[in-house]
């Protein structure tokens, strides 16, 4: 059964370089930007969520950013223990 399907154009903005490095990888694929991003919008549909794992930078979450701020109170309180570098093996 043959249908006709429409086209729609979406416009995406990302940094130069990341944009360069995906379409040097796509290439290497055999797909190029569009294919690719059609590709992963079709899995996400799917699939019914983003097709790989989404995780935060542990370093920016909050029980992190809290430990970091006692820390720096402690040093800027004079209370910071000195300890030895362990040294490289």
């Amino acid at each position: 059964m043959l249908y006709s399907m429409s086209i729609a154009t979406v416009t995406v903005r990302m940094d130069t370089e990341l944009k360069q490095q995906a379409e040097n990888l796509f290439d290497e694929i055999g797909l190029n930007m569009s294919s690719a991003i059609t590709v992963f919008v079709k899995a996400a549909v799917r699939e019914g969520r983003i097709p790989f794992e989404l995780a935060a930078d542990p370093f920016y979450s909050p029980a992190n950013q809290a430990r970091l701020r006692r820390s720096i109170n402690q040093l800027t309180a004079g209370l910071g223990q000195p300890h030895e570098l362990v040294p490289d093996a």
